[in-house]
């Protein structure tokens, strides 16, 4: 194939917390590299996945949800959307199936319009898989009312309905060009990061909602044992805003913390494909998300 005809460049997809944007973005890159949860607000870096096609290489940006700001953190989450809208050539609106569109939709839509002229929006319905087909073509007369969109498609990356299709159709508006990574990649992000994300993921699971925000993880040190090309040594910190808040992350004598590690420990050793040994210990820095000199150290 003649490089004229390959096509390459940058997508992301945007929608409000928990609109099944990472879970696309897996389904698309086939391999876990955004974090999902069921608790809103999970991503925090623009993690790229790489989508290798024959007539195409397709990078997947990964925003955080967009939302109303309350913290200084809420606001950079913010900046960071909008800076990544700016510098795509296609965005995907994820809107599910499952839940009526309400103003937090609508607040997107009016800052994506902004951008429209210059950047096709594609509106996307996931989680098609939760309704009845009924209510998936209500939710896309709905959708299409919310903005001019240059396509809609509806889509369940838990069955794999109808990926393909979004992806052709960000291919599509690509430009041409030759590819941006070597074959083989399926993110740029460092792998400090994703480890990061993991923990983080793994921490977030079954704690109580005011938790959320409040957890970052930072990495310490990451080297490979000495005298063992099999296993990799991991010492993290998780960070949360309150005594109170370590108390739940810890578990009863130190037992939540433990089912973390063992969780999280399973996904490092898939994403590194080595044995690792992980060292966990949670820290608290009193009120971190307002604070911009801890936002600067915990990376954001």
């Amino acid at each position: 194939m003649s490089e004229a005809e390959h096509r390459s460049g940058f997508a992301c997809f945007v929608g409000r917390p928990n609109a099944g944007k990472s879970t696309l973005t897996n389904a698309l890159v086939g391999s876990k590299i955004a974090i999902t949860s069921s608790k809103p607000q999970t991503t925090r870096h623009a993690i790229r996945g790489i989508v290798h096609r024959d007539d195409a290489q397709l990078i997947i940006v990964d925003t955080p949800g967009l939302h109303r700001p309350r913290t200084l953190l809420g606001q950079r989450l913010n900046d960071l959307v909008r800076a990544t809208w700016s510098e795509v050539d296609v965005v995907g609106f994820c809107v599910p199936a499952d839940e009526k569109i309400g103003p937090g939709d609508r607040f997107i839509a009016s800052e994506l319009t902004k951008i429209a002229r210059r950047t096709p929006v594609i509106g996307i319905v996931t989680k098609t898989d939760l309704v009845s087909k009924e209510q998936v073509a209500k939710q896309l007369l709905e959708l299409q009312d919310v903005m001019d969109f240059a396509d809609l498609v509806p889509v369940s990356a838990v069955e794999s309905y109808q990926v393909d299709v979004l992806a052709d159709l960000l291919v599509e508006r690509l430009p041409e060009g030759p590819e941006l990574y070597p074959d083989g990649d399926l993110t740029d992000e460092p792998e400090q990061t994703l480890v990061a994300e993991l923990i983080r993921e793994a921490a977030l699971e079954g704690v109580r909602d005011e938790l959320p925000h409040s957890i970052a993880v930072t990495i310490e040190e990451m080297y490979p044992r000495e005298g063992r090309d099999d296993l990799v040594d991991v010492y993290a910190i998780v960070y949360v805003e309150r005594p109170s808040q370590r108390g739940i992350v810890l578990g009863h004598r130190g037992s939540r913390l433990k089912e973390v590690g063992a969780k999280a420990r399973k996904q490092i050793e898939a994403l590194l494909g080595s044995k690792v040994y992980l060292n966990l210990h949670v820290k608290v820095a009193k009120d971190w998300q307002r604070d911009p000199k801890q936002l600067r150290k915990l990376g954001f």
